[in-house]
């Protein structure tokens, strides 16, 4: 019997259990604690009509986990996706954000890195502009995502703090929803990370609120925590009507206590504005 063709069968007999049993904890995380935090008695509806999520199922690196959430829907004035919220239930804080989008979004497509600390579930709820609430999940497998090393740069990405750039595609088209990428300089320290200079743990230090407009219109809002990965990146979209200006407005957030939310207090300001020239 040739044992090495076996293997990967028998790893993943082994491993099956395990993850089945992590799924049904996070279920249970989710109906006795998650759900009854964040929308009390409300119906969600689980389904993949609205929302689709994708995210690797193992994380290659549990500190830079790409997810992308893609609507199924057009945003138009009488019904479109009002915010989607995403959880992690596994995380030491399962809020990853608030992601807020209007008609002139064109699409309520988001997609950024986020920080996995264990194998967990990842959820997008969306609430629809009738208070309609929608969910999809995708399970990850990951470990140590929001302890992960800063690094030794941590000068060197302190002198880049609140740098941000705009980047569109080739060609804009009016009246249709062209794609934005922000980047955002920042190292979204969780407070949970050791200085691997000094070895002491560094306070937390994060991006707490993303604002883009268009000719002063709101179409991109974000309220996020430590689960962003470093130097954030998020795509989304935006329909012009005409010429104008993009701008975002950055506000990051400092903790003397990371492990308690309530201790928070501002930060930095920061913004950049992109003429688009269609």
């Amino acid at each position: 019997m040739n044992y090495k063709k076996l293997l990967p069968a028998i790893l993943l007999a082994t491993l099956l259990p395990v993850a089945a049993a992590t799924a049904a904890e996070d279920e249970n995380i989710w109906n006795r604690v998650l759900k009854p935090e964040y929308f009390a008695q409300q119906a969600i509806e689980e389904s993949n009509d609205v929302i689709e999520l994708e995210a690797p199922m193992r994380a290659e690196d549990p500190a830079l986990v790409p997810f992308k959430i893609t609507s199924k829907i057009k945003q138009t004035k009488d019904n479109y996706i009002k915010r989607i919220l995403v959880l992690v239930d596994s995380n030491p804080f399962p809020f990853v954000g608030d992601f807020g989008f209007a008609p002139d979004s064109g699409k309520a497509d988001v997609a950024m890195r986020i920080r996995v600390n264990s194998n967990s579930f990842i959820r997008a709820i969306a609430q629809m502009n009738d208070g309609k609430l929608i969910m999809t999940k995708k399970f990850v497998k990951a470990s140590g995502g929001c302890s992960a090393p800063i690094g030794a740069n941590l000068d060197e990405a302190m002198s880049r703090l609140g740098k941000m750039k705009f980047r569109l595609e080739d060609e804009v088209k009016i009246g249709e929803p062209n794609l934005v990428q922000l980047m955002i300089s920042h190292p979204n320290i969780t407070g949970m990370q050791m200085d691997q200079i000094t070895r002491f743990i560094k306070k937390s230090h994060f991006v707490k609120d993303v604002k883009v407009t268009f000719n002063g219109k709101p179409v991109f809002t974000a309220k996020t925590d430590i689960a962003i990965s470093s130097d954030p990146n998020f795509r989304f979209y935006f329909v012009p009507d005409k010429a104008g200006e993009l701008k975002a407005e950055v506000t990051d957030t400092s903790c003397e206590l990371p492990t308690k939310r309530d201790v928070c207090s501002e930060g930095n300001t920061f913004t950049e504005t992109f003429r688009v020239q269609p």
